[in-house]
């Protein structure tokens, strides 16, 4: 594996989807079957009991459900789970924010060009805050030139645990009015704030449907438990057996209508050849069509009024294309099967952001995307990274521009990762917001 992946945890690399770890022959073996029922609890996590109930119960589901569980379980899911160290070098993976204060720094700077010369109040909301680095770097920012009183913050974050370290990361901003919500559809276009929504690595986690084009239509592919071989040990050498496979995808053997309309979301889609797979996410789609709509301006409201519109970044790995195989798991820094232990490793697909911009073309502009790499020196890295390597103290110099370097590193991050602007409206006479150029 790469020193990328080790150090920067999750990367759009390409792995086989279902590898097989195979089981080790302990002496003398015979081949037995397992039916659910025999199944060794002990191999199993919590999550995983609740997937094979599910499909014990319902029938073979979808890759989404399947990452819905794994991952917003309400007690046991990856994000939920308190007992879970997600982010930085204890946990599954190391964000841009936690790499370099620079980078949500940028953000911020970006922020404030579209902002600074409205007169209203400013209205941040960041999808999936993480510990709430990446919004602590931007109100550093901001502050310094609007009082934090002028300025709501709005989290959208489901899990209590992480409500905790976010609130903890911004308590110097304590003239912030902070608030947080469940779902991104909880907020309302404003006629009174100027919005600014940030969903940095919030798309990459969002449940996908794993279609493939068939004669048929299109098919979804499935998840059920495979019919499980073991390698079983005569019980005198008293070692317990151990489950060769877990879950397993299958094509489904004809289309549904959930299949059909996936198939059918995406004029690109139509033409795809026979026997194509793709990644799509719905839930991707709704959420850009909402941040398009907050985001629109001049849409009138209650009582005569109009929205007043406002920006958005979006920023994750992936690229302007669909994906038929990006979907993995991580854990400790590393990328398992992704049927490994369900519930207890980070699970994520790169992002199709041509769908993300066909979901709101036909409300507000969107420029991009273009690479970190472009969109950070574009906004003065080099020129911020020099100002602190100047102000630090010797020994911690070269940390910082090691730091900087991982940000734009041309075989990792800085191409890997994608920038995609939303603006309500443009200013005058302006075609695109700096540093971006319309498609």
């Amino acid at each position: 594996m790469s020193n990328l992946i080790r150090s920067c945890g999750r990367s759009t690399s390409r792995f086989p989807r279902f590898p097989d770890f195979g089981t080790p022959a302990l002496g003398k073996v015979r081949k037995v079957r397992l039916t659910h029922k025999d199944a060794s609890a002990q191999e199993m996590t919590v999550v995983e009991r609740v997937i094979r109930d599910d499909i014990k119960t319902t029938g073979p589901i979808s890759f989404a459900r399947y990452m819905k569980r794994c991952l917003s379980h309400p007690t046991h899911g990856y994000y939920m789970n308190q007992e879970h160290s997600v982010f930085g070098k204890t946990g599954d993976f190391i964000t841009s924010p936690e790499i370099s204060q620079v980078f949500g720094e940028l953000i911020g700077l970006w922020v404030l060009t579209r902002y600074k010369d409205t007169k209203i109040p400013l209205r941040l909301v960041e999808l999936g805050p993480g510990r709430g680095t990446l919004m602590a770097d931007v109100l550093r920012v901001l502050s310094r030139f609007f009082p934090s009183s002028t300025i709501d913050v709005h989290l959208v974050e489901t899990s209590p645990t992480m409500r905790a370290l976010q609130e903890n990361a911004l308590s110097a901003y304590s003239n912030t009015r902070l608030r947080w919500h469940n779902s991104i559809f909880e907020l309302e276009p404003s006629s009174s704030h100027f919005t600014s929504v940030v969903a940095h690595e919030f798309f990459d986690a969002l449940p996908i449907h794993l279609i493939q084009k068939t004669k048929q239509g299109w098919n979804d592919v499935l998840i059920a438990p495979r019919e499980e071989t073991v390698e079983e040990v005569p019980p005198s050498e008293n070692i317990p057996a151990r489950p060769k496979a877990s879950l397993t995808p299958f094509l489904a053997s004809e289309p549904s209508p959930a299949s059909q309309l996936l198939g059918n979301s995406s004029k690109r889609f139509a033409e795809l050849p026979e026997g194509t797979q793709i990644e799509v996410s719905p839930d991707s789609f709704r959420t850009a069509r909402r941040i398009g709509e907050i985001l629109q301006s001049g849409k009138p409201l209650e009582k005569g009024r109009s929205s007043v519109g406002g920006c958005g970044l979006i920023v994750d790995y992936g690229g302007d294309k669909t994906y038929n195989s990006s979907f993995r798991a991580f854990k400790d820094h590393k990328i398992v099967d992704v049927f490994h232990k369900p519930g207890e490793c980070d699970l994520t697909a790169n992002v199709d952001f041509a769908y993300l911009r066909e979901a709101m073309a036909d409300i507000v502009s969107v420029s991009g995307p273009i690479p970190q790499r472009k969109f950070l020196n574009d906004m003065g890295l080099k020129l911020r990274v020099q100002d602190l390597v100047a102000k630090a103290a010797e020994e911690r110099k070269k940390d910082i521009s090691d730091a900087a370097f991982r940000l734009i590193d041309p075989l990792g991050m800085g191409s890997q990762y994608q920038v995609l602007a939303v603006n309500g409206s443009l200013h005058e006479g302006e075609e695109a917001p700096f540093p971006f150029t319309l498609l």
